[in-house]
């Protein structure tokens, strides 16, 4: 999402119902990688604490539209299987972001389906992964309501409460959403950096 974009009057103008289409389009569909599902939450709860969106309907609908969003995800990912693997690369695809899905998944196994929902990108294909991988339906179900909640009831609520106790905090809300989308970004930066340190290692151990 551009920086220049001024984010609470594009949630006044798209409302409850298009805050909910982004969280699920972000939740689990290949065209939602690239929108700004935590900086989004966190400022539609800014707003609900100015009375522009109501609380209570922001999050049980988000909390919905993110368990229905990774739900169509492991569908779509259960029919595909692993011809996803061999997809070519086009606008809304990228294999990069499959392989890096992967290795998170292959380290943290089905915890995966919760942890991602606070990470950009791998929140949307972490789901379709589940389904390539065929984990019970079940246990994804559990890990999907658990994260759906957590992720699309706690962001709003910390800004609802923010906004609630720090007059004016709207003021600074461009630094805060850059510090939301930098802590967002981190972990996978962190693990690439990491990723990279052990093959660098690896290559002088064999040298």
């Amino acid at each position: 999402m551009p920086f220049n974009l001024d984010l609470p009057a594009f949630i006044t103008a798209i409302g409850h119902l298009g805050v909910f289409a982004i969280i699920f389009a972000e939740s689990g569909l290949f065209i939602g990688f690239f929108l700004p599902g935590d900086s989004l939450l966190f400022t539609a709860g800014l707003l609900a604490s100015k009375g522009y969106l109501n609380l209570a309907l922001l999050v049980g609908g988000s909390v919905v539209s993110a368990i229905l969003g990774d739900s169509v995800g492991y569908a779509f990912g259960r029919r595909v299987g692993p011809k996803i693997f061999s997809r070519e690369d086009s606008i809304l695809f990228h294999k990069k972001h499959i392989k890096r899905t992967k290795k998170f998944y292959e380290k943290h196994g089905a915890k995966t389906i919760i942890l991602a929902r606070f990470m950009p990108i791998v929140r949307t294909f972490a789901p379709i992964l589940a389904g390539v991988g065929e984990m019970r339906y079940r246990t994804f179900i559990t890990y999907n309501v658990m994260g759906g909640a957590l992720w699309a009831a706690g962001v709003p609520m910390l800004g609802y409460t923010l906004g609630q106790t720090i007059p004016g905090i709207d003021r600074y809300l461009i630094p805060i959403v850059l510090v939301i989308i930098f802590l967002s970004v981190l972990p996978p930066i962190l693990e690439i950096i990491r990723e990279r340190s052990k093959g660098v290692h690896e290559k002088s151990k064999n040298v």
